[in-house]
């Protein structure tokens, strides 16, 4: 089996279970709004390419650009506050980071999620395990683009020649073909099985656990 040395992950459905505070923020942006509020099974659906297109596919159809805009804005001043009200990482994913650390790993998040966001949840969560978080910002494309995961390989220091990336999603899977990476998909996440092959994902990991199989 291939000798990983890297392991980009993402990060919302992947380490960490974000669904119930991303549904808080979306809705309370919408309540703030006036706009009608969503189940969690359609915010589950519109997550994965971040926050602003989380809000775009939230507000009703039609909605003008500026009002999706000011909503976008009231969802980021919420979540800033309320991400970690019910976040938290998956069962068993604390102690594979260490196991990956432990055997010498360089350990990576890369997110669609807004920057700020990603760097207070991995702080928060992943102080002595994850040593680069790279969230969306101006200027940088945004998965599947390759250019944050590429971003991320420069901070570590190391080429994407022994690196392998770890999704939840169909985003996830184009990043890292867009990347040249092999690919991941964990099945604890935003999307099933079904919906991943759809999408040409072809390794799957039921648990953290099997993740240090593919070392």
């Amino acid at each position: 089996m291939k000798q990983y040395s890297t392991y980009i992950f993402d990060l919302d459905g992947t380490l960490l279970d974000t669904l119930g505070d991303l549904a808080q923020s979306t809705n309370h942006a919408l309540r703030e709004m006036g706009m009608p509020e969503r189940s969690l099974a359609e915010i589950r659906q519109f997550v994965g390419n971040g926050v602003r297109k989380l809000i775009e596919r939230a507000v009703p159809e039609g909605t003008p650009s500026d009002v999706t805009e000011q909503t976008l804005a009231v969802f980021k001043m919420h979540y800033i506050d309320h991400g970690l009200d019910t976040t938290k990482p998956y069962e068993g994913i604390p102690e594979m980071l260490a196991e990956l650390k432990g055997r010498g790993k360089n350990i990576a998040v890369v997110s669609n999620k807004f920057y700020d966001a990603t760097q207070q949840l991995c702080r928060h969560f992943f102080p002595d395990t994850v040593s680069v978080a790279i969230g969306e910002r101006e200027g940088i494309n945004k998965k599947p683009a390759p250019d944050t995961v590429l971003e991320a390989l420069r901070q570590l220091g190391v080429t994407a020649d022994d690196a392998v990336y770890i999704g939840d999603s169909d985003v996830d899977i184009k990043t890292a073909e867009n990347c040249g990476m092999p690919c991941i998909s964990v099945l604890w996440g935003f999307r099933d099985k079904d919906f991943l092959i759809e999408h040409g994902g072809t390794t799957f990991v039921e648990t953290p656990r099997e993740i240090l199989a593919h070392q």
